[in-house]
């Protein structure tokens, strides 16, 4: 069988990698791209897009608990079949969806991971492949907990698919993705108890601000324990036995389900990037300011994978996938400049954030101002009867820009888009302050906060 080449091969059908393939083909190139899962990546099949139609449903329950009394008499009770139902009509659709895209842009298909045989050379599918150029976009996947029973660990993917939803389940990881399911599924019922290996949730994000979401979460019913060091699981008759060490003592809590949310990392393990000179550090595979590697100047990587020092966001895959693709087609003629990105965790109520936090602004040797208040008594946070509004803002004394904006609302996620618009802007706050938002409104809040 001969070999067959082609100018461009793109590993992963994600939003970096499928975006990289059909600007290629569309510009002439001969492309092929691959995966070993289902086509279309994590966040149309089994990340951000099917987690937000069941955060919507909570959404719901949640805002009508809160005026029960005050015009709402009954608070809705959660089909949890008829939510996988609809939820599946987000997500069936996509692999098939997918590949008849790319079949019809003249794009060869491949279902299985390719791995290197040298540095323009991959095997797949028992094929031999010569590509002039390899984009590397595999995204994440769950980190491995290295603990007795770690077989018993479902992943984020289990989740998503529970066909109903059990009395009582641990999460191994108070990071975002932990946090949205606790919150999904105590609002639905269950009891959730939560084990951080740190001294609270979400580290990355804003301390005072995750604060009023942990308060928020105890009051909703879950459980946390901080500080502990998870180190077995046993499958007990209905139950599973998760041990821990904290203080020095071994202690245990007992569930139907455990969840590993622990975190992810790259997924580059099948990949033998060692047979193709492929460089590849913690973060993912290391890149130059091109977001080409640094060993192999054949290869590009984009998205998740990629060691390029930004948020693991579908976002910025999007940009650093044309990055990518504008450097394969016309020689490495733009480098990937970061401009501020916003994170949102999808709890209720959100923790939406952008910039720098307090300890980086200082850590920067900024000369700063800091204004950080807890604000329910503003009127979009009452008129919902809500009781968990507040923000942190970070700005720069000399010039009066904003260094970095936290939130924590119901709508803190749509509110912290704004801020991106004045720090791209480079809008300063008297800027801000002189515009006329539509009010009431989320967004007029945050003149308020500058």
């Amino acid at each position: 069988m001969g070999i067959k080449e082609y100018d461009v091969f793109v590993i992963g059908t994600g939003t970096a990698g499928k975006n990289v393939a059909y600007d290629c083909v569309a510009d002439g190139m001969t492309v092929a791209i691959a995966d070993n899962r289902e086509f279309g990546g994590t966040c149309a099949n089994r990340g951000c897009d099917p987690k937000k139609v069941l955060v919507g449903i909570t959404e719901a329950m949640h805002f009508a608990k809160n005026l029960k009394g005050k015009g709402i008499t009954s608070v809705p009770e959660i089909n949890w079949k008829a939510v996988q139902e609809f939820k599946a009509t987000f997500t069936e659709a996509v692999p098939a969806a997918t590949e008849k895209k790319l079949k019809k842009a003249g794009i060869d298909m491949y279902h299985q991971s390719p791995q290197f045989l040298d540095e323009n050379t991959l095997s797949v599918e028992g094929k031999t492949i010569k590509a002039k150029k390899i984009v590397i976009a595999t995204g994440q996947k769950p980190m491995e907990l290295k603990i007795p029973g770690r077989e018993h660990l479902l992943e984020s993917d289990d989740f998503l698919e529970l066909p109903e939803l059990p009395e009582s389940m641990i999460f191994v990881g108070a990071g975002y993705i932990g946090m949205e399911f606790a919150h999904i599924a105590a609002r639905c019922g269950v009891k959730v108890t939560m084990i951080e290996f740190g001294p609270r949730p979400l580290a990355p994000f804003e301390g005072d601000i995750v604060a009023h979401l942990t308060k928020a979460s105890e009051e909703l019913g879950i459980d946390f324990i901080f500080n502990a060091e998870v180190s077995e699981v046993e499958q007990l008759q209905k139950n599973y036995r998760v041990s821990f060490q904290k203080k020095g003592k071994i202690d245990s809590v007992k569930a139907r389900m455990v969840f590993n949310t622990a975190g992810r990392v790259p997924s580059i393990d099948m990949l033998d990037l060692e047979k193709g000179n492929v460089a590849f550090e913690k973060g993912g595979i290391s890149v130059n300011e091109y977001l080409q590697n640094t060993t192999n100047e054949n290869v590009y990587a984009c998205g998740d994978v990629s060691a390029s020092g930004s948020l693991p966001l579908t976002p910025v895959s999007s940009q650093e996938a044309r990055v990518v693709s504008i450097n394969i087609r016309k020689g490495n003629t733009l480098e990937m400049d970061f401009p501020p990105v916003p994170s949102v965790v999808f709890t209720l109520p959100q923790i939406a954030s952008i910039g720098l936090t307090e300890a980086q602004a200082k850590e920067k040797g900024y000369d700063i101002i800091v204004e950080y208040k807890s604000v329910p008594e503003w009127y979009n946070t009452k008129r919902l009867n809500e009781e968990t509004y507040a923000y942190k803002t970070i700005r720069d004394k000399e010039r009066n820009l904003i260094l970095g904006a936290h939130i924590i609302a119901p709508h803190a996620g749509e509110m912290i888009n704004l801020f991106v618009l004045a720090m791209c802007g480079k809008l300063t706050c008297e800027n801000i302050k002189g515009m006329i938002f539509a009010y009431p409104t989320w967004g007029n809040d945050i003149k308020g906060m500058v």
